[in-house]
């Protein structure tokens, strides 16, 4: 392994729990561009991001191979990646989601106790009681760490505990007597909105709303932020809490589909389902979970993971990032780099080694025009040394929704793609 990237393991135990005693031949590989998935954008002339961008590795993925929808988002589940990784992953999210913060805790090695609540904690920015960034400016972590110490210091007692994360993201923990089952909304699905309409609402909510409004006159005047502001950059001058849950129950996935496997992700999210399900992690020195990150570096880590494993996940955040942000370039160039980097040299890779299956999928569309999350379904191209079929169509979301073939509820694709050679289940 590069010293550029490093593997942290999952719980062994786990894996030696695995019924079965052979592991794949074929290896298998998903590729994940977050949020990929759009609606036709008029500055693109009337063409989604998929259908703008060079992408002709994406492209010979879906000509060679079989194209098609699939959705991963429940309609009684809100269209998160927290609901949507799951699924991509082959487990049903209405039977074990609890929440998106638990999960993310987990990748930051926190122990959340059998009556203890996770909530995601970002730093946003306000502007008198509107919402105008969820990243308040991509702050850095040096500078979030020293803020979120505040917060520590001033808010946390007994029952409230903050923990650092990476960015804008970080996490609360709540061990307070009260049950809180607030109905919290995601800061990305409110921005340029009135935060009053949005504040959590239902059991405990006050609770939630009290830290909040305190984190205001906390993070407001800090010197941080007037730094910030003379640089003409976004500051974090408040918290907002969602995502909330308890851990959730998830077997093994080497118990669910007899394969050892390896994710190479960058956001705590998709890390912490790795390791609630005893995935092992791949870190890339560099990968950033934001826009600009290390495409190549991802691309590379994850062949030579194939060396080790016969399944490997790759998650980018970037096309989400630009679709948050209403970035069209962006979306594009991030599209165009995850073919370019990550999904043409592993393709070069798998053809080279014999018998493989590679998946290209987005989890849900993040549409650049409402700058949120949908839930859609997703087009999701696949090829393979076993598939005979190929759809002679380049990857867009109307040429997927064109072949009538969709897969519904999306967790069902995960154990179609794993299926052995013999198995010409999809």
């Amino acid at each position: 392994m590069p010293a550029s990237s490093a593997i942290i393991r999952a719980d062994a135990g786990n894996r030696s729990r695995c019924p079965f005693a052979m592991e794949l031949a074929v290896k298998h590989v998903i590729v994940v561009p977050d949020g990929m998935a759009d609606r036709p954008v008029a500055r693109l002339g009337d063409r989604t991001p998929m259908e703008a961008a060079a992408k002709p590795n994406m492209d010979k993925v879906a000509l060679a191979g079989r194209l098609g929808l699939v959705c991963h988002t429940p309609a009684s589940l809100p269209p998160g990646s927290d609901v949507a990784m799951l699924s991509v992953l082959g487990y049903d999210p209405t039977e074990c989601y609890t929440g998106r913060a638990p999960l993310e805790a987990a990748s930051m090695g926190i122990d959340i106790g059998p009556r203890e609540i996770a909530f995601r904690c970002n730093l946003v920015t306000v502007d008198a009681d509107t919402l105008v960034d969820h990243s308040a400016g991509h702050i850095s972590t040096r500078e979030a760490a020293v803020l979120v110490d505040l917060l520590s210091r001033e808010l946390g007692d007994e029952t409230i505990r903050f923990y650092p994360g990476v960015g804008y993201r970080h996490l609360l923990v709540y061990r307070g007597p009260e049950r809180i089952a607030a109905e919290c909304t995601p800061p990305h699905d409110m921005l340029d909105q009135p935060i009053g309409p949005h504040l959590p609402r239902g059991q405990g909510a006050e609770i939630l709303i009290q830290l909040m409004q305190r984190s205001r006159g906390l993070l407001a005047p800090h010197e941080i932020n007037d730094v910030r502001i003379d640089l003409g950059e976004n500051p974090a001058n408040m918290i907002w809490l969602w995502g909330g849950g308890m851990r959730p129950q998830l077997a093994p996935f080497a118990e669910r589909y007899g394969t050892r496997g390896a994710v190479v992700a960058a956001v705590d999210l998709v890390r912490g389902i790795a390791a609630s399900v005893g995935l092992d992690v791949i870190r890339v020195e560099g990968a950033t979970g934001y826009i600009q990150t290390n495409y190549a570096g991802k691309g590379q880590a994850a062949i030579e993971a194939l060396d080790r494993y016969d399944f490997v996940f790759v998650h980018i955040e970037a096309p989400d990032e630009a679709g948050h942000q209403g970035n069209v370039q962006a979306k594009v160039d991030a599209i165009e780099a995850i073919d370019k980097h990550i999904v043409g040299p592993l393709l070069d890779a798998l053809e080279a080694r014999g018998a493989y299956r590679l998946l290209v999928m987005p989890d849900h569309p993040t549409p650049l025009e409402i700058r949120t999350h949908v839930g859609d379904p997703v087009p999701f191209a696949y090829c393979g040394s076993d598939v005979r079929e190929p759809s002679g169509l380049r990857f867009t979301e109307a040429n997927a929704a064109a072949t009538g073939l969709r897969v519904d509820p999306g967790h069902r694709l995960l154990g179609l793609f794993l299926k052995s050679m013999e198995h010409k289940v999809l």
